[in-house]
Order: structure tokens, then C-alpha cells, then sequence
């Protein structure tokens, strides 16, 4: 299996289309599913292995994740400053048991909670909740324990709520909260990590959730 590369395109904030992109995560995603081959099957943006997160910053730099090197002619004239896109292979090869590294990811912390006693699923058996999105206290908990069924044992961490763009006319879409993780981890299993970073952690993956990178970090000293 490939390694899916990261694309960083710098918007530029002078484009309407790349602004207009920039508040409604709908629209932005159906511009990235552009850069995507076509005929993908039912589940596109799975098959394409897309997973992308807007870094907050003075001038907006979007971080985008496919299983192939995207078609970049695909994005309108101008709608990026610069682009770069590199394989992370290198990054994946890298990963061992043991090794301490930095962790970034924007979530979409959310819980079933069952509403009474609804009856279950006739084929899996398993009882429909209400989805509730989880905030402060309860999505550290949550992010914390995805990590840990995604092969990292978290070490530090520091959480910052992010806006979930949503335009007017796309009132009817899901809605989440976001929230960006981030902070220091140890590695326990690589074959679970690896599957996090190519397939992406929880809810709203479609709307710029779900990506996690990783960083090296300074190992600790053993005596």
C-alpha cells in the first residue's frame, strides 16, 4: 500500500472563492473532492483518502491529506499562494513503540447517548442514540481515549475550541463542535497509529476533522 502524501496550500485570502470556501466547510470540501480521481464508488471521500484541516493562522494555510498526489490544476486560478505536496512515507517509517512524538489533530468529539429505550438495529443489534457533541472536560476525556485505540498514550495536552464553518444555505448539514488537540505522546502501537493517520480519528471527516499529524519530539533521557 502507497503512503498518502500532505498537500499545504497557502489560500489566498484575495480569492472569492478561496474566502467564500473559508466559511462554509460544505463548499470547501467539495472544491478539495475536485483534486480527487473520479469514479470512486459510494464513499469518495474514504477511497480518495481525504482527510484536510484548516491551521489557524494570519494568512489561512490549509493542510490536506490524500492517498495519491492530488490534481492541483483542478483548484480555480490563483485560489492558492503556494502548494506543496510530499509523501509520508518517510514519516510512517519512522514510527516505533516507545518513541515520544508531537501530535496535532481538530476533532469532532461526539457521544451516542440513548434517548429511553429505543429499540435496536434490526441487523447489528446495536441501540440508536441521540449524537451529542462533547466539549471541555468531556472532549479532553474522549480525546484521550481515542488516542489511546489509536496507539498513543497522550503525555501533555492542551485543547482549543474551533469554529465549525457553516453558510446559510447549508443550514440543514450536520452540525459539530470542533476542538484542536494538541500537545506531547508516546507511540504504543504502529500498526493502530498507522491506520488512525491514513483513515483519520472520529466524526465530521467530510467538514476538515479527523486529521492527525505527528511531529518528531526530544526523546527522554535514560539513565
Amino acid at each position: 500500500m502507497h503512503a498518502p502524501t500532505l498537500t499545504q496550500l497557502l489560500i489566498n485570502p484575495r480569492h472569492r472563492d478561496a474566502r467564500h470556501d473559508l466559511t462554509d466547510s460544505n463548499q470547501l470540501h467539495k472544491t478539495l473532492m475536485r483534486l480527487a480521481p473520479d469514479h470512486l464508488g459510494p464513499a469518495p471521500r474514504a477511497s480518495a483518502g481525504m482527510l484536510y484541516r484548516i491551521e489557524p493562522d494570519r494568512h489561512p494555510t490549509l493542510l490536506l491529506q490524500t492517498a495519491q498526489p492530488p490534481d492541483l490544476a483542478a483548484l480555480p486560478a490563483h485560489y492558492a499562494t503556494t502548494a506543496r505536496t510530499r509523501s509520508l512515507a518517510p514519516m510512517l517509517h519512522a514510527l516505533t513503540p516507545n518513541l515520544t512524538v508531537h501530535y496535532r489533530i481538530t476533532a469532532a468529539p461526539t457521544v451516542c447517548r440513548s434517548a429511553g429505550n429505543p429499540h435496536p438495529d434490526p441487523v447489528t443489534g446495536k441501540r440508536r442514540g441521540k449524537r451529542t457533541c462533547l466539549t471541555g472536560d468531556d472532549a479532553l476525556a474522549w480525546w484521550h481515549d481515542r488516542a489511546r485505540k489509536a496507539g498513543l498514550i497522550t503525555l501533555t495536552c492542551h485543547s482549543t475550541p474551533r469554529p465549525f464553518p457553516r453558510h446559510e444555505s447549508t443550514h440543514k448539514a450536520p452540525h459539530y463542535k470542533l476542538t484542536q488537540f494538541e500537545g506531547l505522546a508516546r507511540i504504543t502501537d504502529t500498526d493502530l497509529l498507522t491506520h488512525a493517520i491514513r483513515n483519520g480519528i472520529g466524526k465530521a471527516k467530510t467538514y476538515g476533522a479527523g486529521l492527525l499529524s505527528l511531529a518528531p519530539a526530544p526523546q527522554p533521557h535514560h539513565r
